[in-house]
């Protein structure tokens, strides 16, 4: 019987007119709630009966549907259409044709879902006190498995990165800096991206930073006194004269825009100039910053160029902004030392090379002024200049520095007084002496130092002499 069986079964095979199949097995790929065709074509399918099964589960037998799944249908060429496809549709479908040896093929089908977030901390806010840590996280679901990357709404995330890929993202030590709203972002290549967003407050102290620490004015002015203030919840703010509380009166008056106060003090007084200070406090704590109004100048600054026009000496100008005349001014002036020169000097060299040489008019002027200077010394030592005015006249703003070194790198600062006190020193400026002089060299004019200003002690007295240039 079993070799009778055998025998009969290669005979029903080898009958050229059995069914077979013009399609092979495939993999579909599929977006939710579109619709999806699985192919089932058969040649000479003759009485044979063909099924779609699903597992063990049949779904149809010849021309009957089986299933009671309205969103599946037989077509005419036996194929199984699957409308509104849905995540739960996926999986194996076989369609068979009953020989006795049933033949089949097998499709596999794959739903593709969008992204979406089913979880975000704390329902889209968190609060966290400054110097605490939060861990902010984020979960989506879809198909493929979505890619969740974290980004921050107008600003990149604290640790610099526009965007981070990761399902949680940790802010260690907070402060104000870290607070916005942060975004988490899923995606996996299918419908749009599904985003949704935390919102990071940080509750903390106040802050106060000064917009000028020091408030240069003059009698009769305007001055204004400027502290940005943060802080969270927000804070109160209030200005003191030294230890006394202020009000608004006439002269004084106090400013708020957002997190801008402001003290104006119209027509300033001499007795206005002092140290004022601006107390900020909320429930987490209080901070305070002082600001100095002051009649004093301001700091000098340089507009002389860089690069000189002779190998001795230069001539260095500077600006100085004060309400006040100016009655006096330092010049400090020191050659630097060899290993910081030759960083520095190189650059200038290269520019220099790119100078005219320019001669000046035969009717030169004699700048007015005198001054003095040190003994000059070796690398890195610093000599100065006093210049005073008098009462018709304000000291000079250039001065003829001599006895320098040729193609040598050198350091200046100015420092300057009016009625007031002396000002911050300036900020440090350099200038190089050339090789050879780039302009043909003026007559030595010293001036009678009668009325013109005074000097302080020193060894040796220099006329300043600016020749006017082309």
């Amino acid at each position: 019987m079993t070799y009778g069986a055998k025998v009969a079964e290669f005979t029903v095979n080898s009958r050229p007119d059995l069914p077979t199949f013009k399609t092979s097995s495939q993999v579909f790929k599929v977006i939710e709630h579109e619709t999806v065709v699985l192919p089932c074509e058969v040649t000479h399918p003759g009485q044979y009966v063909l099924a779609w099964k699903r597992g063990i589960a049949v779904l149809s037998a010849g021309s009957v549907k089986v299933t009671p799944e309205p969103r599946l249908r037989l077509m005419n060429s036996y194929s199984l259409e699957i409308t509104d496809a849905q995540p739960s549709d996926a999986g194996d479908y076989t369609c068979q044709i009953g020989t006795l040896e049933p033949r089949e093929i097998t499709h596999t089908l794959e739903i593709l879902v969008p992204p979406q977030i089913d979880y975000m901390t704390a329902d889209g806010k968190v609060e966290v006190k400054k110097g605490s840590s939060v861990r902010l996280e984020c979960r989506a679901s879809g198909n493929p498995e979505p890619v969740i990357t974290w980004s921050r709404r107008n600003n990149l995330l604290p640790s610099g990165e526009k965007t981070r890929a990761s399902p949680s993202l940790t802010l260690e030590r907070v402060d104000r800096h870290q607070a916005g709203v942060y975004q988490c972002t899923a995606t996996n290549g299918i419908g749009q991206p599904a985003i949704n967003q935390i919102n990071v407050h940080v509750l903390y102290p106040p802050e106060i930073t000064v917009e000028r620490p020091m408030v240069y004015s003059g009698e009769g002015l305007e001055a204004h006194l400027v502290c940005i203030v943060y802080g969270e919840t927000q804070p109160e703010v209030h200005w003191y004269r030294d230890t006394m509380l202020l009000d608004t009166t006439e002269r004084r008056i106090m400013e708020t825009r957002g997190s801008r106060h402001t003290l104006v003090i119209r027509k300033v007084h001499p007795s206005d100039f002092g140290n004022y200070t601006c107390v900020a406090d909320n429930q987490l704590g209080k901070a305070r910053k002082v600001i100095e109004l002051t009649g004093k100048p301001n700091p000098a600054i340089f507009r002389s160029s860089t690069l000189g026009q002779w190998r001795d000496r230069y001539n260095i100008s500077w600006m100085v902004e004060s309400h006040a005349p100016l009655e006096e001014l330092k010049l400090y002036y020191r050659k630097l030392p060899d290993q910081l020169e030759q960083e520095q000097l190189q650059p200038l060299q290269h520019q220099s090379q790119q100078i005219p040489r320019r001669y000046p008019k035969k009717d030169s002027t004699l700048m007015y002024g005198l001054a003095s200077t040190s003994y000059h010394g070796g690398p890195g030592e610093w000599h100065d200049v006093l210049i005073t005015g008098n009462r018709d006249r304000q000291p000079p703003m250039s001065y003829m520095i001599r006895g320098l070194e040729p193609q040598s790198l050198y350091e200046a600062k100015i420092q300057t007084r009016n009625k007031y006190g002396w000002s911050p020193v300036s900020p440090s400026f350099t200038f190089q002496t050339t090789s050879t002089d780039n302009v043909i060299r003026d007559i030595e004019v010293f001036p009678s130092y009668n009325n013109v200003g005074s000097i302080s002690s020193s060894t040796s007295l220099f006329g300043v002499n600016k020749a006017l240039c082309d």
